[in-house]
């Protein structure tokens, strides 16, 4: 087992660092457009109908309303996740790319009201939030 350098470890704290920020600056951004223009008016990705149409297909099951982290962490979770996601790859930007996704739909972001996710997933589940008219009263 090899353990990282100094150097390298320095390398990890500036590139997490930079994820928090991007991931930040993600989260304000849509939660900016949620507020001000409200889901129903913005696509998320070109392929919105495709990506929601797949996810409730696979994802039926799951509480958009409110998630439980489990449908995300378990190994099975991860490995159903992994599987769906890999058909976007090529298709969706920073498909796998961490991301901040709220657990409580009816919530703005918060530490108590986050959680990691990757882009896809959080593509998905927001665009079934809104299909669902869950984010409607996010809009002021």
């Amino acid at each position: 087992m090899s353990f990282p350098s100094a150097e390298q470890t320095g390398n990890m704290v500036e590139m997490e660092m930079q994820w928090a920020v991007k991931a930040m600056h993600h989260a304000e951004t849509y939660m900016k457009l949620l507020k001000t223009v409200g889901g129903k008016n913005f696509k998320l990705t070109p392929i919105d109908d495709e990506l929601y149409e797949d996810f409730m297909e696979n994802f039926a099951d799951l509480n958009i309303a409110t998630l439980d982290e489990n449908d995300f962490k378990t190994e099975v979770a991860k490995a159903k996740w992994r599987e769906f996601m890999t058909k976007y790859e090529h298709r969706v930007n920073d498909y796998n790319f961490g991301t901040l996704l709220r657990i409580d739909a009816s919530g703005d972001y918060s530490e108590e009201n986050s959680m990691f996710a990757m882009r896809t997933q959080f593509y998905c589940i927001e665009i079934a939030r809104t299909r669902a008219n869950l984010n409607d009263a996010m809009k002021e």
